[in-house]
């Protein structure tokens, strides 16, 4: 079989990964130079830069002034963990799952803290009728499903006077889509997903409400310390004015308000957003005009602008996990997409990292090169049948 001819033009930033995600343009160490390393996160420098962080997030994110914006430890995992262990419980609990990690928070709700949960679930590319959850119980869920490409359109379907929490794993949606701070009590996020920071940090925002419930409820269960965040019936507000409950790397630190002050000089969270959606848009517009490829979500209203997950529907293609790992190696061989595979436990694919450090030339760059990948590797299905 002949080789089929490779695109000319090449992505100048290869890295298409959904976390940790591409570095801001024109990323080098020099410009971390400033992080007070060799210094106690307990010194005054320390506990500056950490609260410099917290005040540059809610001056982006558009976060009220009466919310807390927390930097903790375990990713958006530990944020999300640290919620659930600490608040729910209280009232009957709703936990929505359409995507890997949401299956992961149904897990930790009922099999370890034992709650009698309602557990509302959908298939990969698909939403459940938010309209159908009682916002009368605790909810939990993702707003962006990393790993299925679908996010919810908006907050609207939130009851603005619900009685029970909201608590809202938003690790792939912050800094990219419009989050609407008064449907959510509690927000999670990773620094390293859309701003593309460095890994194993979690930022967790509480409403007035979620400080209510912590002053207000003690759970059955044991804390663990990594999760304490009230004492002695109080929220423990240092957590919240830069005293980490644990050591945070300082050079990461930096490295996020080096992003923070990025997002800043262009044009904040309006240009964030119009970054995102510029780049999942060259996507759509190439998937609307090749029949052999999908987006994993069914309604585009509904379809991620950060965690763009595509699929195979050729129907020559008998074993789909096989292809679509040939095309994501054949990628990476060519250095022009890393880690754009399918996440593991989603439907055999791609996943294309869109967030607001990629640039939209570099996505419309990779597009040939889809093409490309899989003209090849249907040329080679045709050559061994």
């Amino acid at each position: 079989m002949a080789d089929l001819p490779a695109p000319a033009a090449r992505p100048v930033n290869p890295r298409f990964s959904s976390g940790p995600c591409a570095k801001i343009p024109g990323f080098t160490l020099d410009i971390l130079a400033a992080a007070p390393l060799g210094r106690s996160h307990r010194a005054a420098v320390g506990k500056a830069r950490l609260k410099e962080a917290i005040d540059r997030t809610r001056a982006v994110l558009g976060v009220p002034s009466d919310y807390r914006i927390g930097i903790v430890p375990a990713s958006d995992t530990g944020a999300v963990e640290m919620a659930m262990w600490t608040m729910l419980g209280a009232r009957p609990v709703e936990m929505l799952a359409w995507e890997s990690f949401g299956e992961g928070w149904v897990t930790d709700a009922v099999k370890q803290l034992k709650l009698d949960a309602k557990v509302t679930t959908a298939p990969y590319g698909r939403l459940p009728d938010l309209s159908r959850v009682d916002w009368d119980r605790d909810v939990v869920f993702t707003w962006n499903g990393t790993t299925a490409g679908v996010r919810v359109p908006s907050g609207d379907v939130i009851p603005a006077d619900r009685a029970g929490l909201t608590i809202c794993d938003a690790t792939s949606a912050a800094f990219a889509m419009d989050l609407p701070w008064d449907r959510l009590d509690v927000t999670t996020f990773s620094w390293q997903k859309v701003l593309g920071g460095e890994a194993a940090h979690g930022v967790i925002i509480l409403s007035p409400r979620a400080v209510e419930r912590l002053e207000s409820y003690t759970p059955a269960w044991p804390i663990p310390k990594v999760f304490r965040l009230t004492a002695k019936g109080k929220l423990i507000e240092g957590i919240f004015q830069g005293e980490t409950i644990n050591t945070p790397s300082m050079l990461c630190v930096e490295d996020y308000i080096v992003a923070l002050k990025w997002a800043e000089s262009i044009g904040g969270l309006p240009a964030l957003i119009a970054r995102a959606e510029a780049n999942a848009k060259v996507i759509a517009d190439f998937v609307a005009t090749r029949p052999w490829i999908a987006n994993l979500a069914e309604d585009p209203a509904t379809a991620s602008c950060t965690s763009v997950c595509l699929r195979f529907t050729d129907p020559r293609i008998a074993d789909g996990a096989a292809f679509a790992k040939a095309v994501a190696a054949r990628l990476e061989k060519a250095g022009v997409a890393l880690d754009a595979g399918a996440y593991r436990d989603a439907p055999p694919g791609l996943r294309i990292w869109c967030g607001s450090t990629v640039e939209t030339a570099d996505v419309a760059a990779l597009m040939p090169w889809i093409d490309w990948a899989y003209q090849t590797e249907i040329a080679a299905l045709a050559a061994a049948a």
